[in-house]
């Protein structure tokens, strides 16, 4: 059911942004024509998301959809000399140097929310993933409940954050939180035995594992705590932009080119992450690969 009420969403909230866009000029690509520049903000450790390579360049499957979004630019603004800017950005600050015109672009591992959308609009969604819990083998917790009385690292204002907080007051448990500012800070904190657990959505947990000096010591585990569909953050009200980068994912689902993205990077993916596309990230490319 939970399935079914998530893709039915998905549906109407894609339909309503690729709807024809206004006669009026898009702020965004005015300004992106006037400087020659797309600012693009990246995280630097959403593994395999948007991280920085082996070359010190950001990489990554939200990082090739975005690629694909400025040469989209590039040729409707018929100026394919266009440059691309690279802004890195954290869970704190993405949402505000979006809002205040800093980026053009988020390139990550960015849920799509109703709260956050009072500030920033979404491109289609591109992955559906939910936060789980990261912990060492051996160290008996399975769930979130077997937490109670122990610790927890969680990335400062993120969906997972608010999800355990949230769970913690509907169970009544006491699990310590120890606030980082990004993925590799929770990450050490887990590795180091400052706390008992690292909670984020389940594919980055993967990533971190994969990328970790041991990955033999750790595991996924537990129910989905939230359930978070990502999608590539944009400026708000500018509809016409909006639907540029819409119209490429149409484009990409409904040719099979996402597919291909996506095994590129999880199936197995360069960072050693072997992931097959779920049912549900499958229907939701179907759903949104709508006709011209």
């Amino acid at each position: 059911m939970l399935k079914k009420l998530l893709l039915s969403t998905v549906a109407i909230a894609f339909v309503a942004t690729i709807q024809p866009a206004e006669a009026a000029e898009s702020r965004v690509l005015k300004r992106i024509k006037e400087r020659g520049v797309v600012n693009m903000g990246h995280r630097e450790s959403s593994v395999p998301f948007a991280y920085i390579g082996k070359d010190g360049k950001p990489i990554g499957y939200s990082m090739d959809i975005c690629n694909m979004y400025v040469d989209k630019i590039r040729k409707v603004l018929k100026m394919p000399n266009i440059k691309v800017k690279h802004v890195p950005v954290t869970s704190q600050t993405r949402i505000a140097l979006m809002a205040n015109g800093t980026i053009d672009m988020e390139c990550g591992s960015t849920t799509n929310n109703l709260t956050r959308q009072k500030q920033v609009a979404y491109l289609a969604v591109t992955f559906i993933t939910g936060t789980k819990l990261a912990s060492k083998k051996g160290s008996g917790i399975k769930e979130v409940e077997d937490l109670n009385g122990k610790a927890i690292s969680l990335s400062q204002g993120t969906t997972n954050e608010k999800a355990i907080k949230r769970i913690m007051r509907e169970k009544g448990l006491k699990i310590k939180i120890v606030p980082v500012k990004d993925h590799p800070q929770g990450w050490l904190a887990l590795e180091t035995d400052r706390v008992d657990a690292y909670a984020t959505d389940d594919v980055l947990l993967y990533g971190l594992i994969s990328k970790s000096k041991n990955p033999d010591q750790f595991q996924v585990t537990g129910r989905f705590l939230s359930y978070d569909p990502y999608g590539i953050m944009v400026p708000q009200d500018d509809s016409k932009y909006q639907r540029l980068g819409n119209v490429l994912l149409a484009d990409l689902m409904r040719s099979g080119e996402m597919q291909k993205i996506y095994d590129k990077w999880f199936n197995p993916g360069p960072t050693g992450i072997n992931m097959p596309i779920s049912d549900t990230l499958r229907v939701a490319y179907e759903i949104q690969a709508l006709p011209h």
